[in-house]
């Protein structure tokens, strides 16, 4: 295999509040728990639930849904953060997100909190004697009526960071609840109890016709509304890319310019040869260089410093052939 160090040159252009043709590429990291971690352990049942990965998958399918962004695939980022070694501590940081979207060559990071995540029970008598709460179930003697009514609540917050700078563009505050009577949290049943929940997942269908699923449900629409209202925020990034093939291998080729130079997957660039150098008679420095295209390249992956991708055109290229955008 054939290789060749060349150099890289990167021209980045901002535009701030300017929206870009193309949708602005976005991924969302888990939110950070630990406010309503004891109160999860009890409705779910022991530790087994992540509902701060759990909130962070329901906000990808309904910003996917909705269309807005461009929203990056969740395996990608936790393979990054796998091989960053980055701890749970780190899922509300800005700077850990900035420096984690610019890895994977994304626009901008969302991180958050869930900061409610729980129940208000409600549960009276009415009326007569011998009713009342017994051992977490209602009951009633004669001429007594016991009701139980369950209400949930659940609120985020979330935050839209800048990958190239870390600045938090915007903020939203995303709260749902719902409530039913003779209910629990996580299902049917005349009690006010949230245990007992280990089957429940909030990937499933049961969890969202729960009224604890309606809540997050709830809060989550609120807070990718607000986010999708903030597109507009996020600045027009313009990179010009000029690098060199490193390595021919068919139709596929590596390249010395990756995500550190905002190459994403998907990306479509230009590959030409290298002609005559048109020089300052004066001065002998290089005023132009006649170029050939040969054909185009689309990047299938990419990490810091290299990308690869898909050639086609009518002319092999070779190892020291421009690679740049049009």
């Amino acid at each position: 295999m054939r290789k060749v160090l060349g150099i890289l040159f990167v021209t980045l252009t901002l535009t701030s509040g300017a929206w870009a043709q193309t949708k602005k590429r976005i991924t969302v990291m888990d939110f950070e728990f630990g406010a309503v971690q004891a109160s999860a352990n009890q409705i779910f049942g022991g530790n087994a639930q992540d509902v701060g990965k759990g909130i962070a998958d329901m906000l990808v399918t309904k910003l996917v849904k909705d269309g807005t962004y461009s929203v990056i695939e969740r395996q990608a980022l936790a393979k990054i953060i796998g091989e960053q070694n980055f701890s749970n501590s780190d899922r509300a940081n800005p700077d850990t997100a900035a420096k984690i979207g610019r890895i994977l060559g994304v626009d901008a990071m969302v991180i958050g909190s869930i900061t409610q995540f729980g129940r208000e029970d409600q549960n009276r008598n009415i009326g007569g004697g011998g009713g009342g709460w017994v051992g977490g179930k209602f009951g009633h003697g004669i001429g007594g009526v016991g009701t139980s009514k369950s209400k949930a609540y659940v609120a985020i917050d979330a935050r839209l960071v800048d990958t190239n700078t870390g600045e938090i563009l915007a903020a939203a505050q995303g709260k749902g609840e719902s409530q039913r009577s003779g209910t629990s949290l996580l299902g049917g049943g005349g009690n006010g109890s949230g245990g007992g929940g280990g089957s429940y997942s909030m990937g499933s269908s049961n969890f969202d016709t729960t009224i604890l699923g309606e809540a997050t449900n709830a809060a989550i629409a609120d807070a990718a509304k607000q986010l999708e209202d903030a597109a507009g925020k996020l600045p027009t990034v313009v990179v010009t890319v000029s690098g060199l093939v490193a390595d021919v291998e068919g139709n596929t080729l590596i390249m010395n310019v990756g995500t550190k130079a905002g190459v994403k997957v998907g990306d479509h660039l230009g590959v030409f040869h290298k002609g005559k150098e048109i020089r300052d008679p004066a001065t002998g420095k290089v005023l132009k260089v006649m170029e050939t295209k040969l054909g185009d390249v689309t990047i299938t992956q990419a990490d810091e410093t290299s990308a690869t991708g898909t050639y086609s055109g009518s002319t092999a290229p070779v190892v020291g052939d421009a690679v740049h955008s049009e």
